[in-house]
Parts: C-alpha cells; structure tokens; sequence
C-alpha cells in the first residue's frame, strides 16, 4: 500500500537527496520544494483517506509546519524528526497518532533499550514507531542515526526486528543510499524486511513508478507498504500521479 509523506526543512516542504543533508548545509541536495504548505499536503491525505503517513522535521525550524500539518489531519499522521521522551507526548496532544524516533535511542553508535523502554512506559507501545533507516554496508544494512549521517553498529536483521518489535507498533525503514534518486527500489531490502519483520513495516527510498508500489505490495506479503516522495507529480515528480496511488490504495483494499 502506498503511505504518503511530508518532509519538512527550514519550514517548506521539501524532497531532499538522502543522506546529502549535512549539519552546515553544504552538501544539500534539493529535489523539490513546495510553494503550499505542510497543511495542504495534511489536508489533501485526510480527504482521501490515506492514513499512517508521515511527517519528518529535518532539523530545526519545522514545528510550527508540523503542528499545522497535525492540526489539519488529527490522528492520521505520525511525526518524526527531533523526538525524544520529553517531547513525545506533546506531539501526540498535537495530533500525531504516533511519533517517529531514531536518533534519540541510539547512542554512541549502539541501541540504547533503556530509552526505549523509558517512550514505551510514557506514552505507550501501540503509538510509538521506530525508525530503523539504513545505508549498506559489505553484506549488511546498518542503521544511520542523525539525518543519516552517522553509522551505528545495529544491522538489519531478523533478531534485531524480532526484538525490537516488542517494544514498538510499526518500523519505518528508508533506504538512505537511494533516497530521493528515483533510480529504483532496494528490492534486495524490501525482500528482507519482508522475511524478517513481524510488525508492519514502511519502506522509503528509491521509488520512481507505480511498478515499483506494485513490486513492493506483491514481495512485502501485504505487510510492506512505500512511501513514494520524489517521484510523485504532487512534488515535481514525474514516475507517479498521486492520483494512481491514491486509485492504487483503494483497489487494493477492495481485493482485500
């Protein structure tokens, strides 16, 4: 199924080169970047009913786009981006129906399950989503934390999924290496997530054709979904209309 996106940066929505957002700015590379708001988008999703998109603060300057995005779809989006257990919460109070957290729970470049389980106690198992984006690495696929910037020693694999699955609702996993490129999915990932994940799962990076929504619901089992961001014609894409992933969802869940 497809799962919509907004990617926030300085406060406009944004499609951004995985992995090219460096603290100091200079190895940004843009995509795309809208003249309507985060709200817009927000409120585009709700009257289609598309749920359990996501709305990622990279980095600071965002709040106010994101609360508005919240605000216009309440209890449809999850949040991302900056969240910790003092402020997770406050998101949810904002209109999230879950946050999105990576950074925060790992640390020195290793899972930290004490703040784990410290969001868990706060606000709950069943609004919570980690974020377990990657880039690859030899024959593995290590979690990068920090825009994506930074390596941690956390492979993806089925004992790590299986473990983390019981303290979280859903993963979202982008595919930092292709992120934004529109050059095709890491099926090899997708394939992988498939097999080894026990929750539901949202796959980013890569997309650039309706085949490749396709390709992941067929290879995913039903518990895969994709969000398609640069590629889309609501964000100066050409591979995809939002309107075919919109038809594509509904259909979808009508054989179902």
């Amino acid at each position: 199924m497809f799962r919509p996106c907004i990617d926030l940066h300085d406060g406009k929505v944004k499609q951004i080169v995985g992995g090219s957002l460096a603290d100091d700015g200079s190895t940004l590379r843009t995509n795309f970047v809208s003249e309507k708001p985060a709200a817009w988008y927000a409120d585009l999703y709700r009257r289609d009913g598309l749920v359990g998109g996501h709305v990622i603060k990279l980095g600071p300057g965002n709040d106010t786009a994101a609360r508005e995005a919240l605000a216009a779809y309440p209890g449809g989006l999850h949040i991302g981006g900056g969240i910790t257990v003092d402020n997770a919460a406050d998101w949810l109070e904002a209109g999230a129906s879950h946050v999105i957290v990576t950074s925060w729970v790992f640390r020195e470049g290793r899972i930290d399950l004490d703040r784990v389980r410290a969001l868990v106690a706060a606000i709950g198992r069943e609004r919570l989503v980690l974020d377990l984006s990657c880039r690859r690495r030899g024959d593995d696929w290590l979690v990068v934390t920090d825009r994506w910037q930074n390596f941690t020693d956390y492979a993806i694999n089925r004992e790590n999924l299986e473990m983390l699955a019981a303290h979280c609702a859903e993963f979202l996993v982008h595919a930092a290496d292709v992120e934004g490129l529109c050059q095709g999915i890491d099926l090899a990932l997708v394939e992988r997530l498939a097999e080894w994940s026990p929750i539901p799962t949202t796959y980013a990076g890569g997309a650039r054709s309706l085949a490749d929504l396709e390709t992941v619901t067929r290879v995913g089992r039903g518990r895969i979904d994709l969000t398609i961001g640069s590629a889309l014609d609501i964000f100066g894409g050409t591979g995809v209309t939002y309107a075919d992933a919109v038809r594509f969802n509904k259909t979808h869940a009508a054989l179902s």
